[in-house]
């Protein structure tokens, strides 16, 4: 186990920031670590693999890749996967899943192609273990094996993380449609609040106008505190054969011992929604950052700022969720003053922070890449980011008074 190939999926756009803190967390560089389409190639050790679960704040999973070889059938399907060693990863008694994708592959169908993976798998096991063989389980495997499928390629993986790595294991109130948090931390990594190769934040203040159920705020604080992600949650290695409990347990103390009493930059969080607060409140004690955190409730278009000058960090609230932002004031009534697309919103949201925020600098993740227009602002930077499925850009403003003018980018 000193010579894993891992790959870490990550978001689209996210890689460059993935690798800086594959490289902090593991010291790999050069031809151990990869950067690749929607990832992160490295090579690394069991004990390392362990390491970016509890820590990576910017990876979906952790994956030990097992085989890779071409492909043209389903039948070669099953030789590829009834080739590899999974005595050495689990046994007849745990439960297992496979998860298969493709990209412009000839096979007609990924379900069958799953089904010959799943049979060579179970034969290889009947043939070593006296025709015992382990059951699949859709909801909660034991073991999960991914196989993806390009044009000429079958890889096959062994997952070391069970449940996605957004999943903190904090987060138990949520609104619709939240962030998610490994986004959230690549908001950070972007804006350069959070720099992911130096494991450093920021000392400037940072404030969420549209906490919500407070992903954003939490993500940075956890970071201003030096929290693990993953100290709260279970993973999938610890069901697999390698696992050995002490290694894992010194690796915790580790994180534990680097916990901050303090934190390394003033945070706050509002919302317009009270009972999102609520929900923000209980997620930040959960996520053991109460003490870091400061929320309160209020209008987008009517809070003032909580520091002289800092960082605004949202993903704005857009169409029917415009709402959970902030009430457009102006003319008639609640309804008639935003438009459908929340243009109304975010030009008196611009015009607020022109009036108010002086000397702020303002990131906002959207899908609407015509919302510098729409705001009346110019912005100094722009990023491409993925939210899942959906094309977004990270949009930097800088705030001078009275003026829709940018300042020069530092």
């Amino acid at each position: 186990m000193n010579d894993l190939s891992l790959f870490l999926p990550c978001a689209a756009g996210v890689e460059d920031f993935l690798a800086q803190e594959v490289h902090a967390l593991t010291g790999r560089a050069g031809d151990e670590l990869l950067v690749l389409r929607g990832g992160v190639r490295v090579r690394a050790d069991w004990r390392e693999a362990l390491k970016l679960n509890l820590h990576s704040r910017l990876a979906q999973r952790v994956l030990i890749e097992l085989a890779q070889a071409p492909y043209r059938s389903e039948h070669d399907l099953y030789d590829i996967a009834g080739g590899v060693a999974w005595e050495l990863w689990f046994t007849p008694k745990n439960t297992f899943k496979i998860e298969t994708t493709a990209q412009h592959s000839p096979l007609k169908s990924l379900n069958f192609a799953t089904l010959r993976i799943k049979d060579a798998i179970a034969d290889r096991f009947r043939a070593k273990a006296n025709g015992v063989r382990p059951s699949v389980e859709s909801q909660w495997p034991d073991a999960r094996v991914f196989a993806h499928l390009d044009a000429e390629r079958c890889t096959l993986y062994i997952d070391s993380s069970g449940e996605p790595l957004f999943k903190r294991g904090w987060r138990q109130d949520k609104g619709d449609a939240p962030l998610k948090e490994t986004l959230a931390a690549a908001m950070l990594a972007a804006s350069g609040w959070w720099n992911p190769e130096r494991g450093e934040v920021s000392p400037v203040p940072l404030y969420d106008p549209c906490c919500g159920s407070g992903t954003i705020v939490i993500e940075a604080a956890q970071l201003a505190q030096g929290i693990a992600p993953g100290a709260q949650r279970r993973f999938g290695f610890e069901k697999l054969l390698p696992f050995q409990s002490h290694v894992w347990q010194g690796l915790k103390a580790e994180a534990q011992a680097a916990v901050k009493a303090a934190p390394a930059a003033a945070i706050f969080g509002s919302d317009v929604s009270h009972r999102m607060v609520d929900f923000a409140e209980r997620n930040a004690e959960r996520a053991g950052v109460a003490g870091a955190v400061q929320l309160r409730g209020g209008d987008a278009l009517q809070r003032m700022p909580p520091a002289e000058s800092g960082v605004i960090m949202l993903n704005p609230p857009y169409g029917e969720r415009i709402e959970v932002g902030g009430v457009a004031r102006g003319r008639g009534s609640r309804e008639e003053a935003h438009t459908e697309d929340g243009g109304e919103f975010f030009v008196q949201l611009a015009s607020h922070w022109k009036k108010h925020y002086a000397g702020w600098t303002a990131w906002v993740l959207t899908p609407d890449l015509q919302l510098p227009r729409r705001m009346r602002l110019k912005e100094t930077r722009r990023v491409p980011m993925w939210n899942g499925p959906i094309e977004c850009r990270l949009f930097r403003f800088d705030m001078v008074a009275g003026s829709a003018r940018s300042r020069t980018v530092a």
